[in-house]
């Protein structure tokens, strides 16, 4: 499975103030967003993606009194993935009494400003769920945060994609029970090379693969040198013409390659 996960480090987390409690289980996921206006400006930086998390987990901790930011993991517009709570511990986003329940996963998309989830954010939400699945044995349920408590959130645009199925963007179907899928993704037509810098979903998911066999690579959906670099070393290995390039066979044996 791939995530562009970003650690509690690397977003500078506070340490929690107590211990967590823990959680073997639980039913599934509940979606959230933030309740408030959010800068549409983020999408266009994701350091005011990282000061947001942090503002939202302070006001946790020394508005709410809570240990801890309220939310298992948080999904931005850039895909990217914020580790929160994580896997194994009890949230505090979902209401008394209906924590165990669920794990909370927030999309930072508000009431105002930026109300409406990019597809890249509706790919995260699904990128966390499948992480929590993964690491914290969350079952098949993905609900809105409203659905048990009485609340606006996750606010009608993301609530209606909840109660569709919470679909993947670009086809695909729910995801409320996705099977495995053993099947190569289809080339998707270009020539993936450096220079110039080539960007789009098809470089993201390439890398996504890359990072998931085990190369070192950042999964920003950017081809440029070091993508070059990790093709050329992943080529070598695969005893195939090392030009760097991601063509359909390159393509092919990057997703017939196992971790």
């Amino acid at each position: 499975m791939a995530i562009d996960l970003v650690t509690r480090a690397e977003w500078g987390a506070r340490a929690p103030k107590g211990s967590y409690s823990s959680l073997a289980s639980t039913k599934g996921v509940k979606v959230h967003y933030t309740g408030g206006r959010v800068d549409p400006a983020i999408v266009d930086d994701h350091k005011k993606c990282v000061a947001m998390v942090k503002s939202i987990q302070n006001f946790h901790m020394d508005g709410n009194g809570w240990i801890d930011i309220g939310y298992s993991m948080v999904a931005c517009p850039h895909r990217k993935v914020f580790v929160g709570r994580g896997p194994k511990h009890l949230p505090a986003a979902n209401g008394a009494g209906l924590n165990s329940g669920h794990y909370a996963v927030l999309a930072l998309v508000g009431s105002s400003g930026l109300v409406k989830p990019s597809d890249s954010q509706l790919l995260a939400i699904l990128d966390a769920i499948e992480y929590l699945r993964d690491k914290g044995n969350a079952g098949k349920e993905i609900k809105g945060h409203r659905d048990g408590y009485s609340t606006e959130c996750p606010g009608d645009q993301l609530y209606a994609w909840v109660k569709k199925g919470s679909p993947r963007p670009g086809g695909g179907g729910s995801t409320q029970n996705p099977p495995p899928s053993t099947q190569v993704p289809k080339w998707p037509g270009r020539l993936l090379k450096y220079p110039p810098i080539m960007q789009g979903d098809d470089v993201r998911k390439w890398q996504a693969q890359m990072k998931k066999i085990g190369y070192d690579i950042v999964v920003d959906g950017y081809y440029g040198p070091k993508s070059k670099a990790v093709c050329v070393k992943f080529q070598k290995a695969e005893h195939l013409d090392a030009d760097g390039i991601v063509g359909p066979i390159t393509w092919k044996a990057a997703f017939s390659a196992k971790a």
